[in-house]
């Protein structure tokens, strides 16, 4: 949700509202399709999402699913709200809809129209030379859907990477070291520079780890596997057979990233002389990191809180590329947060004074609860007030009432792993 807009998934009491937008659509924003096929697919309940302003249907962007190849067959959006980035919110959410019908390619014929056209290039379709045609790839073949099924795996909505908010510092790093050398493999040979193959990422709970692995995924496009050794436990085989069988699934797919968090789980220095089933869980994953670095078109990234905790062979050089601090925001980082979440009025800068060692996670929990305490106000006072929104005391005193979960020794020993293991 926008603060001008809610944007939701089209819902049968829309269908009315819908189709009168569709009819009184400017010709400049009408699509190759007509409108009784727009009005076709509604009623067969083909994916769509709507834009929402007092209650009112004044944006939409309808789908066809045909296979694994879906075509945006209506954009439309009110007359008033026309280049204010309508489109630029409605096709993220109409596209996660779409992957999650296992969608590979989103399709949209444009006749000609240049500010739709600057909405779609902002989601990320790319133009054909040949006539207005956008599309863009959003899953894997089909051949490896299922693959990606038996893992747990799934592509995510494009966007998570520019939709993080602060971190600046560790944004730059993981894209000059990580992102720009997996995008760019030709360029990175040019200067004798080797896309990396495996990363860790190490910081206090709740600093955002499994926030970044996913919007690596997002930026590259690639698959999303999430590995959970409390899971792999489970498997009757035992957990050094269930981690072989799974790197053997995940090597049947041409790109992914894998994520495995909390690796210290499976990955803990073995200590002592006994052999234990430890020692064998970290075994067996030395030995699978190799053979999963050959794929040039891979990445492993393993999260921990707990540095130190890891096998010094697991995390030495030739096995992990880089191994990258993700701290909790510094005040640049917590403004930038904060701002996501406030509207016009808030003392950004007194929010960020009382949330210093506060995690992203935590930010954004003082946020909605404040947003929560100044809506329940609203509903006591029975007076509909359009301007009424959150007030910064809303916001501290959510603040206050938050414990922050890395204290300053966790902060400070957190500084310390970072210049005894950061790799960067």
């Amino acid at each position: 949700m926008t603060g001008q807009w809610l944007i939701r998934e089209c819902h049968d009491d829309d269908l009315e509202a819908v189709i009168r937008l569709l009819d009184t659509t400017p010709p400049e924003q009408t699509s190759v399709f007509s409108l009784m096929e727009c009005v076709s697919a509604l009623r067969s309940r083909q994916p769509c999402v709507v834009a929402v302003r007092h209650g009112e249907v004044i944006g939409a962007a309808l789908s066809l699913v045909s296979g694994d190849r879906a075509w945006v067959i209506r954009l439309a959006v009110l007359e008033d709200v026309r280049g204010l980035g309508m489109v630029s919110d409605l096709l993220p959410s109409l596209e996660t809809l779409l992957i999650e019908r296992r969608v590979r390619r989103i399709s949209y014929v444009l006749r000609e129209e240049e500010q739709l056209a600057l909405g779609l290039e902002n989601a990320g379709f790319r133009r054909a030379s040949t006539v207005a045609y956008f599309s863009k790839k959003v899953s894997v073949d089909p051949d490896q859907v299922a693959v990606l099924d038996q893992l747990g795996g799934r592509m995510l909505p494009d966007g998570l990477w520019d939709s993080l908010a602060g971190m600046e510092h560790e944004k730059l790093l993981i894209e000059q070291r990580v992102l720009s050398p997996l995008a760019q493999p030709e360029l990175a040979q040019r200067h004798g520079v080797r896309p990396p193959r495996a990363i860790v990422l190490f910081g206090p709970p709740g600093t955002g780890k499994t926030t970044f692995a996913r919007a690596i995924a997002s930026k590259m496009g690639w698959p999303f596997v999430e590995l959970l050794p409390s899971r792999l436990a489970a498997d009757p085989s035992g957990l050094p057979a269930a981690l072989r069988q799974t790197f053997e699934q995940v090597a049947k797919l041409e790109q992914v990233v894998v994520f495995v968090d909390e690796v210290e789980e499976i990955a803990s220095a073995r200590n002592g002389k006994e052999p234990t089933l430890a020692h064998a869980v970290t075994n067996e994953l030395l030995k699978l990191v190799p053979s999963f670095r050959q794929h040039d078109t891979r990445l492993l990234v393993c999260a921990t809180n707990t540095i130190a905790g890891l096998d010094p062979a697991f995390v030495r050089p030739g096995r992990f590329d880089y191994i990258l601090p993700i701290g909790t925001p510094d005040e640049s980082a917590r403004a930038a947060i904060w701002r996501r979440y406030v509207g016009g009025g808030v003392d950004v800068d007194a929010l960020v004074a009382h949330s210093d060692r506060l995690t992203p996670a935590e930010i954004e929990y003082a946020a909605h609860s404040g947003a929560q305490a100044s809506f329940e106000r609203d509903l006591a006072s029975n007076v509909e007030d359009e301007r009424a929104r959150p007030l910064t005391d809303d916001y501290i005193g959510a603040l206050q009432r938050l414990k922050p979960s890395v204290d300053v020794e966790q902060h400070r020993q957190f500084e310390r792993d970072i210049e005894e293991f950061g790799r960067m």
